[in-house]
């Protein structure tokens, strides 16, 4: 189990690095596959930055508590970053987005963080 707990949480400690580069280099497309479109019209250029630099971050300090305080430390931090996912759920819910995308995207990804957290506890 220690295996599997280390794994998935690195797993989606780089998958916040990877989502945080795509909001950094590639806004537009990021936002899309977000679940809600940026509009062209708008100047949301700062906003996705804002997002990537959080998800990038995130990433960042959950491969550092892994790495230097241990799994109890990376499991609370996973309980409060699933906040970020459950909340996107609802901004693509309030923004037009699809439920698909909101449920199917956001909402599991809280669900996989929580199951991530409850993992490192039992390590």
């Amino acid at each position: 189990m220690t295996v599997t707990a280390y794994t998935l949480a690195v797993v989606l400690d780089l998958f916040c690095v990877f989502l945080g580069y795509g909001f950094l280099f590639r806004p537009a497309s990021s936002a899309a596959g977000y679940g809600v479109p940026a509009r062209p019209d708008g100047d949301a250029g700062a906003y996705l930055t804002i997002k990537g630099l959080r998800d990038g971050t995130f990433g960042l300090l959950g491969l550092a508590l892994l790495a230097f305080a241990g799994a109890q430390a990376e499991a609370w931090f996973m309980v409060c970053v699933a906040l970020v996912p459950l909340g996107d759920t609802l901004i693509v819910l309030r923004n037009g987005g699809t439920k698909a995308v909101a449920f199917g995207i956001h909402f599991a990804t809280a669900v996989v963080v929580l199951i991530s957290a409850g993992l490192l506890f039992a390590v």
